[in-house]
């Protein structure tokens, strides 16, 4: 082989290797299950404040009639 094959071998051979890694892939695989992980986080407080909040609306506006 001549000395410009082995070095196109090899060029191609590091970028195989580059381009079947799969260190990104697990990165961006965790990255957006603690995205879609803190979605439901807001999700969820939002729904429950609202509640919440609902419910200490009644409780006060019950709690107001009393001195009546």
């Amino acid at each position: 082989m001549t000395t410009l094959m082995v070095s196109v071998l090899a060029f191609v051979s590091g970028i195989k290797d580059r381009l079947e890694s799969e260190k990104g892939a697990t990165a961006t695989e965790y990255s957006l299950l603690v995205a879609f992980i803190a979605f439901g986080i807001i999700v969820g407080v939002t729904a429950f404040g609202t509640g919440l909040n609902g419910w200490f609306k009644d409780l006060g506006t019950t709690v107001a009639g009393w001195s009546n």
